[in-house]
Formats: C-alpha cells, structure tokens, sequence
C-alpha cells in the first residue's frame, strides 16, 4: 500500500511478437551504448536492459537518485553458460564472466556505472511479485523524501533451455511464453511530462475463484476511494508480450504510453503461479 501517490515521468520498453513467438525488440546499442568493449562483455539480456533503462532516462542521460531494477529469473543465458562451462572443465580453469554477469544486480550496476549514479542501487527479485516490490521501494523512498526521481525497471528473457523445461512440465499454454523489458521514471510530484499517477499497489498470494478476485478488485477500489475504473486482465496484456514473470511491466508501460486507448483511471491485474498484484493508475 502506498500513503501517498506518486508519478510516472517517463518511460520504455522493448517489445516485439514475431513468428517465432514473444521476443525483446532490440534497438542500435551503440547509439545508448557507444564503448564497444562494455558491450561485447553484456550479454543480450544485460544490453537490453541497460539500453532500456538509459532510453527511459532520456539523451542526454540524467542520472536518477536511486536505481531499483526486477526480475522473476535473471540471467537465464548467462547462468546456462556459466552452469555448462563447469561441466566442461571439470569445476577446473573458469573464466568469472559469465558469473559475474550472471547475477541479478548486474543491470542496475551497468546502468548506474555507465550514467555515474553512486545513489541507492537495488534488485528485487521476487518471481511475479518483482516489479511491485521495486515500484513500492521507489514509492517510499520518494515518499520519506529521500530521492527526488528513481528508475525502476524490470527484465526477463526467455531462452532454448526454458522452453524446453515449460515443455517438459506441460508449462507451455496460452498466452505462450515470452519475454521483456520495461523502465519508468518516478517523482514524487507531477509535471508537464508526467504520464500517469502511481496511486496504489496489493499483492497476494493464494488460489482464488474469478468471483474472488472480483470481490477483491471492488474492495481495493473503494478502499482507494475510486468509483469507477477499467479494469485490464492478464489475457488482454499478455496476448501482447507473452508471459513471465514481470510481464506487468508491459501492462503498466501500456496503459501509460496509450498505445492501447484506456479510460483516465485503470486497475492492472497480473496473476503469475498464484501470486497476484494489483496496480491502479490515474492518467494525467
């Protein structure tokens, strides 16, 4: 829950669905990141959240008070790579690279390195509750008034490997996998270029019937004092980005840019393997 509403300055994305299912749409890196040799040392989904993160900052590049980023499952690549170099070497001769990019904070560090932020830097990563966490942290720091703008962002990738698992596990159902990358900008108070009002955020775990989670949404609006608001379902968003476990982040990215119309107040609704989260908005 939120005590106070904060707002979304700005924000980006990477999206793209092509015939081979849900991938990162991926931009010229060496437009957002020039030095040739920080981006062969960045795997594909390090690049592409840095890329991302810097593109929401704006050119030139203002570095934020503070960093949050989210992933349900980090470096998939990296780790496998990691993971498969110790088998061939028999645990002997590694190389820490792919380690070291393999770790769940590295997006926030490359970014924080690359526009020299030294403020707060931290990475949630709470499966399909990831996104929130960092967007509930920003709130509070903006709150307490110990930031005055902070970056949140979230990151997922999907690789041969995980779809293979989803198959094996009969994991793979509508809407397909997928996977993305989404930053916004946040302040505490609202501006010319503000693109929508943060005003509150639920979580909660558990199985729960359509009718359920109905009763929830009508109780969370009226504790928010909303009378009225449209209400976005996974199957709406997700038929767009695919699933994981931040495809939040596309939701919230959606609504705020207006690349699909919504009305002036708007309920997001995620569900990822019984973890739920609301996300309400007001455009401005």
């Amino acid at each position: 829950m939120l005590a106070t509403p904060v707002y979304i300055e700005k924000t980006a994305a990477s999206f793209e669905r092509t015939e081979e299912g849900f991938r990162l749409k991926e931009p010229d890196y060496k437009l957002l990141i020039p030095n040739a040799t920080h981006r062969r040392r960045m795997s594909r989904m390090v690049r592409m959240g840095v890329a991302t993160g810097l593109q929401c900052l704006g050119e030139p590049a203002v570095p934020a008070d503070a960093i949050l980023t989210a992933t349900g499952l980090g470096c998939l690549a990296d780790t496998e790579k990691f993971m498969n170099t110790i088998l061939d070497c028999d645990e002997e001769l590694l190389t820490p690279t792919a380690f070291i990019q393999s770790t769940f904070n590295t997006i926030g560090a490359q970014i924080a390195l690359l526009t020299g932020n030294h403020g707060y830097n931290n990475t949630y990563v709470h499966r399909a509750f990831s996104l929130e966490s960092a967007l509930i942290d920003g709130a509070l720091l903006l709150q307490e008034k110990d930031a005055s703008s902070v970056l949140v962002g979230a990151v997922d990738e999907m690789t041969p490997t995980l779809r293979t698992i989803l198959d094996r596990f009969g994991s793979r159902k509508k809407p397909e996998p997928g996977e993305g990358a989404a930053f916004f900008l946040l302040a505490a108070r609202s501006s010319r270029e503000s693109l929508a009002e943060l005003r509150n955020i639920e979580l909660f775990s558990g199985r729960f019937t359509p009718e359920e989670i109905s009763e929830r949404m009508e109780v969370f609006l009226i504790r928010n004092d909303v009378a009225e608001a449209q209400v976005v379902f996974p199957d709406e968003y997700k038929q767009y980005c695919g699933e994981y476990p931040t495809a939040m982040s596309f939701a919230l990215w959606n609504a705020c840019t207006g690349r699909q119309e919504v009305s002036q107040v708007v309920l997001l609704y995620n569900s990822f393997q019984d973890q739920h989260s609301f996300i309400l908005i007001k455009k401005v």
